[in-house]
């Protein structure tokens, strides 16, 4: 069984990242942790950006903005909706997770594609469509709701993949023990998915404290809407700057919680063969309610939303599709994806690598720099970067190079998590055995560890992307003059209550994600090598 601290961990388990397991050959870390350091002062530029506006602004005028009763409501909202969230898409992840992978549920291949299809539909898209639907559905509830629907897909994803890395040998150790079948899994099985659980509710935490379209259209108050608000409305660029150091002490304090929880222990399995494939466990009786789950969540994740996309396109008729602008918007999209995409998950590397192969305090501290500013509303993040750009680097103002650099910042938890989980699954034994042939590190980094973390790579990059595709407030900040994204036509006429005129736009948006959506899904099997 897995060990927890102060237990003997069992054979073909061992502990990572003590000093005196570190071999001497590491050479090319020291490159890795210069260029991961570069990134995380990248990824700060935001917090500084906040921080000497509230220098420059004074004490007396901080403490008059931070200690007044809105920000108490924004900071009771916010936090509502990550305590009531994040156990909610837990729990839905886990009971998903074990009935497509473990059970003899019928179509488990099917419900497994359709607990990830999710991902495909931007969460501002849900809020339309739930809010077409019934349109007094508002409040704490509704952010619940719809947030729970929109995000657990990221915590699906690696649960599931986990469990089809398990090896069932544990398992049935503990049931020779005598143990009962629920008390095998919660202290064999949840321990083992320790890491997949904590790295999917960090990203889901993190999007819930940054995330704009979907609470405005549901009229929920938190610290983002009120940040955009302040800019958009008031031009009070101190007040939301303020508001933005409330948020960044929010991402502390889920980082230190996912720190804690996540632990330092190796999930890489050692010794000879491989872990064999579970035997299916038998529903009976149960399975029609267990049924049930994946039927209803697909119901409320997709067929919402399919329903208001079809229903608002049949209203607008053929005069809604107004091909050029959609072509350019499509295509000016597309871009964007792909060279965010493969940037972002490249400046995750070094960090992804150091953070398994290095665990240290130090290590560990820079991580949680890349996590910061992806915690901070696009529109914060977008002006520290046109402050820098127009007091340092002018001619970089509202260039590709500076909406890249917005996105890398934004999106490098997700890919982060997934290269993380892929290198924690590849034994770095293998990487010994290639240094004592005579490889140099950097090539034994390349030819081994990158190699079999690829569809870890490949799923970051699929995930940054998606991220890309829906981003909305960065890019008509930061994009050059005459772009216009999917997600940018879909908001202007949406905010218009043009709904039949945005739905082409999200339909196409929703369609071209999901095949990305489909390369996560068939490259979390391939990490369990199948």
């Amino acid at each position: 069984m897995v060990s927890t601290a102060g237990e003997q961990q069992p054979a073909g388990f061992a502990d990572a990242g003590t000093p005196g397991d570190r071999p001497a050959w590491y050479g090319g870390a020291p490159m890795l942790s210069g260029l991961a350091a570069v990134i995380a002062l990248l990824a700060l530029l935001p917090l500084g950006f906040v921080v000497w506006v509230a220098l420059v602004t004074g004490w007396d005028t901080v403490a008059a903005m931070l200690f007044r009763p809105k920000v108490g409501e924004l900071l009771v909202n916010t936090v509502l909706l990550i305590l009531l969230t994040l156990p909610a898409c837990i729990l839905l992840s886990v009971t998903l997770a074990w009935l497509t992978e473990r059970s003899d549920m019928p179509g488990a291949r099917l419900w497994a594609w359709l607990s990830v299809a999710p991902l495909a539909i931007p969460a501002f898209v849900h809020s339309y469509a739930w809010i077409s639907l019934w349109p007094r559905f508002h409040g704490l509830p509704a952010g619940v709701a719809v947030s729970v629907v929109a995000y657990f897909p990221f915590l699906y994803l690696p649960v599931a993949a986990a469990f089809r890395r398990l090896d069932p040998a544990l398992e049935d150790q503990a049931a020779s023990l005598g143990l009962p079948p629920l008390q095998v899994f919660c202290r064999v099985v949840l321990p083992q998915l320790r890491l997949a659980i904590c790295g999917g509710a960090l990203l889901v935490g993190l999007h819930l404290l940054a995330e704009y379209g979907l609470y405005v259209m549901i009229r929920f108050d938190t610290f983002t809407t009120a940040i955009v608000d302040q800019f958009q409305s008031t031009y009070n660029g101190v007040a939301a700057n303020m508001l933005a150091v409330v948020l960044v002490l929010c991402c502390f304090a889920l980082l230190a919680f996912e720190t804690l929880a996540r632990g330092n222990r190796r999930y890489a399995r050692l010794g000879s063969g491989a872990a064999r494939r579970a035997a299916p466990v038998r529903l009976g009786r149960a399975k029609p309610v267990c049924l049930l789950i994946p039927v209803i969540t697909a119901l409320f994740a997709l067929g919402v939303p399919v329903y208001t996309l079809g229903r608002w396109l049949v209203a607008g008729g053929t005069q809604i599709w107004r091909l050029n602008d959609i072509g350019l918007a499509l295509g000016q999209t597309l871009l964007l994806c792909l060279i965010g995409g493969v940037a972002t998950t490249a400046a995750a590397l070094p960090m992804a690598w150091l953070s398994i192969r290095r665990p240290s305090r130090s290590n560990r501290l820079l991580e949680s720099f890349y996590y910061l500013a992806s915690s901070m509303p696009g529109v914060v993040i977008a002006l520290a970067l046109v402050t820098v750009a127009v007091r340092v680097v002018l001619p970089l103002y509202q260039t590709l190079a500076t909406v890249l650099l917005a996105y890398i910042i934004m999106f490098l938890p997700r890919a982060l998590v997934s290269l993380r989980a892929s290198i924690a699954q590849a034994p770095v034994e293998l990487e010994q055995a290639a240094a004592s042939l005579g490889r140099s590190p950097a090539a034994s980094l390349w030819s081994v560890t990158v190699r079999l973390a690829a569809p870890g790579a490949a799923a970051g990059m699929a995930l940054s992307a998606l991220g890309i595709m829906n981003e909305l407030t960065a890019t008509q900040m930061l994009a050059p003059n005459g772009t216009r994204t999917l997600a940018m036509a879909f908001w202007a006429l949406s905010s218009e209550i043009d709904y039949a005129g945005a739905a082409p736009y999200a339909l196409i948006m929703v369609l071209f994600s999901l095949p990305m959506t489909w390369l996560l899904y068939s490259q979390s099997k391939r990490i369990a090598g199948r």
